[in-house]
């Protein structure tokens, strides 16, 4: 598979603070890539740059064989949460049509559109929910929306931050197959603190604490999990310090 997203020793810097130093990797077409890292660790800085929202501070970023800024209208984002006003009577579909804004100029919809849109409530199984008011929803049916959101746009990849946030632990399965569902006919790249996530979905993970690794989920197994962030649970502590460097490849 032809890499889709390349790093070429990339640096960011804060003022004089360091955030991403020396990041080098690739990411393969159709491939799910998760991101994990204690908090203030750079993953916020890392899908920035990804977007094109930020620019490296040194080396290069290729996306798609362009640069983030210019490769932004083939990415979908969800973000963890919406800024919106409650107040405002936004139904479902409202806020899914929203992704075919990156192909237009004005904010009329064709029939495509909405074609488009309810193709995408369809992938992520909430079609029903069309004309129910987004915030009348669930934390998880949200999530869901947002990811329609993301595909309306018909990206080529996919970024998610924190997708299973605000799911319900009985519904985790459920929503961990809709994901599958979409690995394989595009690039995804999630942010997650979720391990059992990055296990049973990802194919490899992005370790990010200031310096950028890779590991196979092969490597997040059982005593594995505990050694990364020194927690018993399959949640990294939010502040932890990552060890997992000493066993992986710097890519």
């Amino acid at each position: 598979m032809s890499n889709i997203i390349e790093f070429n020793n990339v640096n960011f810097k804060y003022d004089k603070d360091i955030i991403i130093d020396s990041a080098h990797f690739a990411i393969s077409e159709n491939e799910f890539t998760g991101i994990i890292g204690p908090n203030g660790g750079g993953k916020t800085t890392l899908l920035k740059l990804l977007l094109g929202i930020l620019q490296p501070s040194s080396g290069t970023i290729s996306i798609l064989g362009k640069s983030a800024k210019y490769a932004r209208k083939d990415i979908g984002y969800m973000p963890q949460y919406l800024q919106y006003d409650k107040q405002f009577p936004a139904t479902v579909l409202d806020i899914v049509l929203m992704g075919r804004l990156t192909n237009k100029l004005f904010t009329f919809y064709s029939n495509k559109d909405k074609e488009i849109a309810m193709n995408s409530l369809e992938q992520m199984e909430v079609a029903h929910l069309a004309n129910t008011m987004f915030s009348e929803l669930s934390g998880g049916q949200r999530q869901r929306i947002l990811i329609a959101r993301a595909l309306a746009s018909e990206p080529k990849i996919l970024l998610l931050d924190e997708p299973t946030a605000n799911i319900d632990p009985a519904l985790e399965d459920k929503f961990y197959n809709l994901l599958k569902k979409l690995a394989g006919s595009m690039t995804i790249v999630s942010v997650s603190h979720d391990l059992r996530f990055v296990m049973n979905i990802v194919e490899k993970v992005i370790c990010i604490n200031r310096n950028v690794h890779i590991h196979s989920t092969e490597h997040f197994k059982n005593d594995f999990i505990d050694s990364v962030y020194n927690t018993q649970n399959y949640n990294i502590v939010q502040h932890g310090s990552c060890k997992a460097h000493d066993h992986c490849s710097h890519i």
